[in-house]
């Protein structure tokens, strides 16, 4: 168990001798392990973690991934027992087990978020019912009556408190019991104290108690504490999507010609592994038989299948669309190209995990100063009062109540709870509410090409004269093929209005084309080779091309391009003028990649990366000091994504390019880039509001529990009240949502100054 959250026993977990199996040797020699640690919940995790490690000597290297609750430890020492890092862990207070990459490692957290929903449910019901009786005695009641409606109410309270406030006590205990401190130290101090306090009165048969107040403060509470869990809860790990492309085996064919499935381990380099239309490539490996088309969008982002034939390079994690391959195997298992995706995600990802909240840096001055002021507070009246302690302990009581954290536990989640709904009628989902934070820091924006400033959909390039028999010929091929550039074809033909020729014994070669006849022509759509189209007769122009041959006449060339999306253009003006620095990287070649730049004013443009290329740019860009927010969309660009100091993904985008980032923006409009950026430094501003107003109210309201004028139920109703306030402060960013709508509606003619304007305004 970790210093917050909740402990998670695991049945089936490891002995710590287990780990050795689960140790691999990475390329420079060393070893290295994956540790599952579910109780990983907060920036304090991180530090305790990777400086208790960095205690065992052996290790040359000990890093936490927040996000995905792992630890991830090399060394070189080949006598080194990885059982020593597990112990580490388990002396630091947190369970761990070797990570299998079978499991996601996430359900786990949807317990412990039942768990606060169950709380908060019971501490609601509790403070409900608790108020009403103690509405009775504000009222007056006195002698038995009050006595009885005390009574009741501590029947109702005990329980509730000992259930609902599990959460705070489990990590203060943790906190205390290592020598720490974190905010649930005073919140837990607070609430038991106020709870024995009420019942010593109740049972001396006095005035007052405060089961009300102990009750209502742990409601509060938890309404943040759920808010902020759900917030990092929708930031889920790209990489355990990633990790189903990996497959369990493979169709080996022997040198006796027979077929056989073998797990991953049974596999060797060099043997014949089977790969039929439709399933997805298990290994690396270069083509020895067959033609197909692949799709490669997990390296290139592209969506236009690439042919693959007799010694083509093909990787595992690729789409085989159309015909059986026969791969001779040169990888599998960790050392493919997908496992090599898969250890940048995990890598890149903690570089988000280093982030640390506004909340998570306050924090760690609030608590000690609280527990030095209630101390000083009980030790002044006991001196005061010749060491009366009913008194004293009541004040000091009072002012852990009154100087609890809640309306800080809630300055952030309000936040963002509001800014969410603004972003959600714009069109933008919010996954991890950290990057609202992050989002307001941004300096420069990279953009994918393919999907991201494109729309992904082909569109048919009329560079000359097309006329209309060719494309009702080519079109009556095309439609009976599932290629993106045929699709693209047959849906520019019907645009135009043309019928599509009937054309008869269409065939399908894989990773060429399509054959055919009309009216006894033999007809053929496809690659140019396909279809006798050499470059001395028509230079490739760089863009995704089909050709087609019709017997008896020259060969017609069909170019194809990814349409912009609609707003594009007014976006990149709009960030521009922003001071933001925008650029473009792309997996695409250079000629589309130019074009696009030029369509959109964008100076800075790369064309041709792979994703470490990607990894690398951003992580560079970030080393120096840049705050990165990348927009991308395929599985190449997941590294990337989870690089960036913030990232956003449109709905359209692969599950992992998804998963991986921050924010996903629906619909065709890029305009949700600039709006996310905008919200999210007005959003940013609230937030340091919260903060500013909830300290301004500890300063004002401290000295009057300190002084002995404030009980402890005025303590809760003057904690409960900073609490709307800040609350209240939260909804003015609600106010923003229409000023955004008509910011953005400013014709994309209009003088900049106006543009430059407007957007001060909204941002």
């Amino acid at each position: 168990m970790g210093c917050c959250g909740v402990r998670h026993e695991d049945s089936a977990a490891r002995e710590g001798g287990d780990a050795a199996l689960w140790v691999r040797q990475d390329d420079d020699g060393g070893f290295e392990l994956n540790l599952i640690a579910p109780a990983i919940n907060c920036a304090a995790c991180i530090s305790t973690l990777e400086k208790g490690l960095k205690e065992i000597p052996a290790l040359t290297f000990a890093r936490v991934n927040f996000s995905l609750k792992q630890v991830r430890v090399k060394w070189r020492d080949p006598d080194f027992d990885p059982a020593e890092v597990i112990a580490k862990m388990d002396e630091l207070g947190y369970t761990a087990r070797p990570f299998d990459p079978a499991e996601s490692g996430f359900s786990r957290d949807d317990e412990e978020a039942r768990e606060l929903l169950r709380a908060l449910a019971v501490a609601g019901f509790a403070a409900g019912n608790i108020m009403l009786l103690s509405i009775s005695v504000w009222a007056g009641a006195q002698g038995s009556t009050r006595d009885l409606f005390h009574w009741i109410s501590a029947l109702i309270a005990l329980p509730a408190i000992a259930y609902a406030g599990r959460p705070f006590f489990r990590s203060a205990w943790r906190a205390l019991s290592r020598a720490r401190m974190n905010m649930d130290v005073p919140i837990s101090l607070a609430v038991l104290t106020a709870a024995m306090m009420s019942l010593y009165e109740t049972a001396n048969h006095q005035p007052h108690a405060y089961f009300d107040a102990a009750v209502s403060l742990l409601f509060f509470l938890l309404i943040g504490r759920y808010l902020d869990h759900r917030m990092r809860a929708r930031a889920r790990s790209a990489v355990s999507q990633l990790m189903t492309l990996s497959a369990t085996g493979a169709m080996v064919t022997g040198d006796d010609g027979k077929r056989r499935f073998l797990p991953m381990s049974a596999l060797k380099p060099g043997m014949r592994v089977s790969v039929a239309a439709g399933e997805r490539i298990p290994v690396d490996g270069v083509v020895e038989e067959g033609r197909s088309d692949v799709d490669v969008s997990l390296i290139t982002g592209e969506s236009v299948p690439e042919p693959a034939g007799p010694g083509h390079k093909v990787y595992a994690g690729a789409m085989n669309l159309t015909g059986p391959l026969v791969i001779r195997l040169t990888a599998h298992g960790e050392d493919t190209f997908l496992s090599g995706i898969i250890r940048l995600m995990a890598t890149a990802e903690q570089g988000k995990s280093a982030y640390v909240r506004l909340a998570d840096r306050l924090a760690g001055y609030y608590a000690p100063a609280v527990h030095v002021l209630a101390g000083l507070t009980l030790g002044g009246w006991l001196w005061w009062t010749d060491f009366v302690w009913p008194v004293s302990l009541l004040h000091a009581i009072s002012v852990l109540i009154i100087t609890c954290p809640c309306a800080l536990g809630l300055a952030v989640p309000a936040v963002q709870v509001v800014a969410s709904g603004v972003l959600f009628r714009n069109g933008v989902l919010i996954k991890d509410g950290g990057a609202l934070e992050r989002m307001a820091e941004i300096g420069t924006v990279i953009f994918d090409k393919t999907g991201t400033l494109t729309l992904g959909d082909m569109k048919l390039v009329a560079d000359g004269p097309l006329s209309a028999d060719s494309l009702a010929l080519a079109a009556g091929l095309a439609a009976g093929s599932s290629h993106p550039l045929s699709r693209a074809l047959v849906r520019a033909v019907e645009e135009r209005g043309i019928e599509p020729a009937l054309v008869v014994n269409v065939i399908e070669h894989p990773g060429r084309g399509l054959s055919g006849a009309w009216r006894g022509r033999a007809l053929r759509l496809g690659s140019r080779e396909w279809c006798g189209v050499s470059e001395r007769d028509a230079p490739d122009p760089g863009l995704p091309q089909l050709a087609f041959a019709m017997e008896g006449r020259p060969p017609v060339l069909f170019s194809f391009t990814s349409e912009l999306r609609p707003d594009a253009a007014e976006t990149i003006r709009r960030l521009q003028r922003a001071g933001l620095r925008v650029e473009m990287i792309s997996g695409d070649r250079e000629a589309p990649v130019r074009a696009v730049a030029r369509a959109l004013g964008i100076r800075t443009w790369k064309s041709g990366w792979s994703p470490q290329q990607k990894l690398a740019y951003v992580e560079g860009l970030t080393k120096a000091g840049g705050k990165v927010l990348m927009v991308g969309d395929g599985i190449n660009d997941a590294p990337a994504l989870a690089a960036g100091y913030a990232s956003m993904a449109p709905s359209s985008a692969s599950d992992i390019g998804r998963t991986a980032a921050d924010m996903i923006f629906v619909g065709s409009s890029l305009r949700a880039v600039w709006l996310a950026i905008a919200v999210s430094r007005r959003a940013r501003r609230l937030m340091t509001q919260n903060f500013a107003w909830a300290l301004v109210y500890n300063v004002l309201a401290v000295p009057v529990a300190v002084l002995g004028y404030a009980t402890p139920l005025f303590a809760a109703v003057a904690m409960s009240a900073s609490s709307i306030i800040v609350v209240a402060n939260s909804l003015r960013l609600g106010l923003m949502d229409g000023r955004l709508r008509k910011s953005f509606a400013l014709p994309s003619g209009a003088p900049s100054g106006a543009g430059d304007n407007r957007e001060k305004k909204a941002a």
